[in-house]
């Protein structure tokens, strides 16, 4: 992995440092409910109870704490229509579905890689 400060950034930018805000970064989307988040939402504008539906084994309380981690972050836009009850519907900004990209190759490599990391389980366990 690349972690290497780039010239002219900040100590806040290296990944290497413990108290840098890119790590923090780093840890907020890098956990599996973030990444199924995203990769949902990358197909469409949804709200909260479609979201819940497509990130199957979720529970209300991760997906709250994983949107506003991802609102906070700019990655996920929540727009809220003044209705009777409010619906509330999510999105991904620019930065989220570039950031999507890089979540997309991470699934190309789960599926392409599948066999072999579970044989490899298969082995160590045995």
């Amino acid at each position: 992995m690349v972690t290497k400060q780039l010239s002219g950034l900040s100590d806040e930018a290296d990944l290497r440092r413990a108290d840098s805000l890119a790590r923090e970064i780093f840890s907020d989307v890098a956990n599996k409910w973030a990444l199924l988040i995203i990769e949902a939402l990358g197909e469409r504008t949804l709200r909260f109870s479609e979201l819940r539906n497509e990130v199957e084994g979720i529970s209300h309380k991760m997906l709250t704490q994983n949107l506003r981690m991802l609102e906070r972050n700019g990655l996920a836009e929540r727009k809220v229509y003044p209705t009777v009850p409010p619906r509330v519907e999510y999105t991904l900004t620019g930065p989220g579905q570039a950031l999507r990209a890089t979540v997309d190759l991470i699934c190309g490599w789960t599926h392409e890689y599948f066999g072999h990391i579970e044989s490899a389980r298969r082995r160590f366990d045995a």
